[in-house]
């Protein structure tokens, strides 16, 4: 229970404490201790009936403890009243933020914590990792795999952009500018999240599709908040959930991964590709702009009724559009995917010579494309590079199962190529 309360709480309860107290590291020390008291008490006292109130509780009190000890407290104490109710109040606080709750407005105080991560004081990046760390629990070392970067130099980050926050304002920016530069900052930040929740880099989870759930969330209660219907909002709204909808194709009956070309289409969620499809619908003739040309890419996906029947010549048309406007190394790989499917497993490998990309991705694609040309011991070399280089478990299983079939000479069917898109 504990551990499922620290995935689907944190964020909550950091952003009660946080709009309570206004101070991010006191709110963030008190709640990593409530939650550490927890678990050395629940095995032997047993889990109370409210865990997310007797969290809240603890952590109140942990912060007050620390604030009598910096001397700050008589200053504060309007604000930091803790009497013999605080459970109760604790109680009452829980009962109205009901957990899941979605489309609120601003007052939703997870918002508002996400607002405050992305402070103009800091650079894009590190409110995006602040946020994916504070308010959606993503781990330290997660979040630097997705910035390309070691775990102690993401926690360095981290650290610093923490300092930076210390008294920075709790409330919603009354500028429409500073809050139409914040929700960027926040789109950017629910599309992290979500790449998390596909490519979760450690554990053994396939996918964490409540850590996905809660990005489309978080952008489900931006569209509420902004002035004006704002194209890529939408369209991110799209994409997440055109993605979203294969979570349970995904999975294996082994538990195993499943990836795009071997899905079961008929587990697809339809209802989510049709609220995608209908969002996308006006925007399909709107000047080009990365997430809604990433939602064009996966309607085609959505649409088509089979890999082989994929409009793969349209979709390296959106990747070369996409490249024009974001020329990243990810990018570039998912081009020379749909080039291959497109143009041959040649063609492919020429699209990759261009691809600089850390991790297990880039040689695991190369090596599905020797396979197809039948260069089975340079696949077995590009899936041994690969597997040395992939910490996710599932990921791990499927590229040891692709490097054994690749010894199969005789009779061997090469394997369809798996576009690298989520």
């Amino acid at each position: 229970m504990l551990e499922t309360l620290l995935r689907e709480e944190w964020g909550r309860l950091l952003a009660l404490l946080v709009a309570q107290f206004r101070r991010l590291d006191l709110a963030e020390d008190g709640l990593a201790d409530a939650f550490e008291a927890a678990a050395r008490r629940w095995p032997e006292d047993g889990e109370p009936d409210n865990g997310p109130a007797w969290l809240l509780t603890t952590a109140r009190r942990r912060i007050v403890d620390r604030m009598r000890t910096e001397e700050v407290l008589a200053r504060k104490m309007p604000l930091l009243a803790v009497d013999a109710a605080l459970t109760q109040e604790a109680q009452q606080v829980m009962a109205t933020v009901p957990a899941g709750a979605g489309g609120e407005a601003v007052t939703d105080e997870r918002l508002r914590l996400v607002l405050l991560c992305a402070h103009p004081t800091l650079s894009r990046e590190a409110a995006a990792a602040l946020t994916l760390r504070l308010v959606l629990g993503v781990s330290t070392e997660d979040i630097g795999r997705l910035f390309l970067q070691s775990k102690a130099t993401m926690a360095a980050r981290l650290t610093r952009a923490r300092k930076r926050l210390a008294g920075a304002s709790f409330e919603v920016p009354s500028d429409l500018a500073d809050l139409g530069e914040r929700v960027g900052i926040v789109a950017e930040v629910a599309y992290l999240a979500f790449t998390a929740g596909y490519a979760p880099g450690t554990g053994p989870d396939v996918v964490r599709s409540d850590l996905a759930g809660e990005a489309i969330r978080l952008v489900r209660v931006l569209r509420t908040v902004l002035p004006a219907p704002d194209p890529e909002a939408d369209a991110l709204l799209a994409l997440m959930l055109l993605q979203h909808s294969r979570r349970a194709a995904r999975i294996g009956p082994d538990g195993g991964l499943v990836l795009l070309p071997d899905q079961d289409r008929t587990a697809w969620n339809v209802d989510e590709i049709t609220e995608a499809l209908a969002i996308l619908t006006p925007l399909a003739h709107a000047a080009p702009a990365p997430y809604l040309l990433q939602a064009l890419i996966a309607a085609e996906h959505a649409v088509a009724p089979s890999s082989e029947a994929t409009a793969w010549d349209r979709i390296v048309e959106r990747y070369d559009e996409l490249l024009a406007l974001r020329d990243t190394p990810v990018v570039r790989l998912n081009r020379a995917v749909a080039v291959a499917e497109a143009d041959g497993a040649e063609a492919g490998l020429r699209a990759l010579e261009s691809v600089a990309l850390p991790g297990h991705r880039l040689p695991a694609v190369r090596a599905q494309l020797l396979e197809r040309l039948d260069r089975h011991r340079e696949a077995v070399e590009a899936y041994d590079e690969g597997i040395a280089l992939c910490t996710h478990g599932p990921e791990q299983a499927d590229l040891s199962r692709r490097r054994a079939a690749a010894y199969v000479l005789e009779g061997f069917e090469p394997h369809s190529l798996d576009e690298n898109t989520f």
